[in-house]
């Protein structure tokens, strides 16, 4: 049988990985793989996260299942987290998923029970999962407009012109915050404009929700969502504990469906729960216990949201030094942009040849389309960074 199956080319990022683990020079940069990293260059376990597991640690009594949906009072807390107190609750269904990625594929089954033909249109580009992932599960997917890499902007006009002509009922697959990979987000106005233009063509927002807190904060971050909650009678919404919780390897995520009432919100839960069941069964519980128990207890949400502000403003500080640095070193070249956006990611706005040769020549290691991770510059690189990028321009 597996005698039939062709070799597929390995993942561009991990093969990064392997590349810089690999490299023998002191002096190198990894700006490829996406995990938050310290001045240090560590992805640490946050404190309010070590406290919470002794918590658990003392106070669990049992490892038996927990069922399809996951920890019930993880759901409740993630979607007051998430949705806050601006929809009424019996309106909504929330699931625990491993992960936001495994929120994205329960909500692909579902759509596709609903309705077979719906197209889920993404932006251009998008995280480079969405595609493989929600297409792979079978859904339709086309691109509307979204990013230049001219002038390295936005090109709303262009999205609204796309979302005019998108027929009723389809989905438009949006970045809640810090767009990856292009780190461009909408402002508020264009975020009024885009979502008056989705409730009066009847389309379904399908919001991906990864970095709530790592743009402009905790609550500021979950604008867009409160927003569309308010105009539309249904949306889906998928979040992801495993940058703002740091939770990567414990794999933590929630699944929302906002419905028109609560009799369709209980049938859209039936639903869901059945389909995880046909899936992985029901999700793995450390990480969401871990939420739940910060979440839940005034004293560590207070410290966790202080440890995301912390590592959101480390983000822009070093945008901040590093268009700084570009600017001395290469001053006729504008990099403004780098500091413009929100989050982990953005593309650098270099050609592939001149990636292949920071890599070669400085150790500087990215992937092809100059999507950098912010959170691989520190204090102690960046001067090195901007000097080898100014080499290769």
């Amino acid at each position: 049988m597996f005698s039939t199956l062709e070799a597929l080319p390995s993942d561009a990022i991990l093969k990064l990985i392997a590349e810089h683990a690999s490299d023998a020079r002191s002096e190198k940069v990894d700006l490829g793989v996406g995990v938050y990293r310290t001045e240090q260059g560590e992805t640490p376990v946050l404190a309010s996260v070590k406290k919470a597991e002794r918590q658990i640690l003392e106070t669990q009594t049992s490892k038996t299942y927990l069922g399809s949906g996951g920890d019930p009072e993880f759901n409740l807390l993630s979607q007051q987290l998430t949705f806050g107190d601006d929809v009424a609750a019996e309106r909504i269904t929330t699931l625990q998923t491993p992960g936001g990625s495994g929120g994205l594929r329960v909500a692909a089954g579902l759509v596709l029970r609903a309705r077979r033909d719906a197209t889920v249109w993404h932006s251009n580009p998008t995280w480079a999962n969405h595609v493989p992932l929600l297409g792979g599960a079978g859904l339709n997917l086309k691109p509307y407009p979204y990013y230049d890499y001219e002038s390295r902007s936005l090109v709303f006009d262009q999205m609204m012109d796309r979302v005019n002509a998108i027929p009723e009922g389809d989905l438009v697959l949006l970045h809640g915050c810090c767009h990856n990979p292009t780190g461009m987000d909408l402002s508020q106005s264009q975020w009024k404009e885009l979502a008056e233009r989705i409730a009066a063509r009847k389309l379904l927002p399908f919001v991906d929700m990864a970095y709530q807190g790592f743009a402009n904060g905790i609550k500021e971050d979950v604008y867009p969502i409160h927003l569309l909650a308010g105009m539309v009678p249904e949306m889906i919404v998928v979040t992801s504990c495993s940058k703002n919780f740091g939770l990567y390897r414990d794999r933590v995520g929630s699944l929302s469906f906002v419905c028109s009432n609560a009799e369709t919100a209980a049938t859209v839960r039936s639903q869901a729960h059945n389909l995880v069941r046909t899936m992985y069964s029901m999700p793995p519980d450390h990480g969401a216990a871990i939420v739940r128990e910060i979440l839940g207890n005034p004293s560590l949400r207070a410290e966790w949201v202080a440890e995301v502000d912390g590592m959101r403003a480390r983000l822009k500080n070093m945008r901040v030094s590093l268009v700084a640095a570009l600017r001395r070193e290469a001053p006729d070249h504008d990099f403004s942009h780098v500091e413009q956006a929100n989050g982990m990611f953005c593309f650098l706005g270099i050609s592939e040849p001149q990636v292949e040769r920071l890599k070669k020549d400085c150790g500087v290691y990215m992937v092809n389309s100059s999507r950098i991770n912010v959170a691989g510059i520190t204090p102690g690189n960046v001067d090195y960074l901007a000097k080898s990028i100014a080499l290769v321009l």
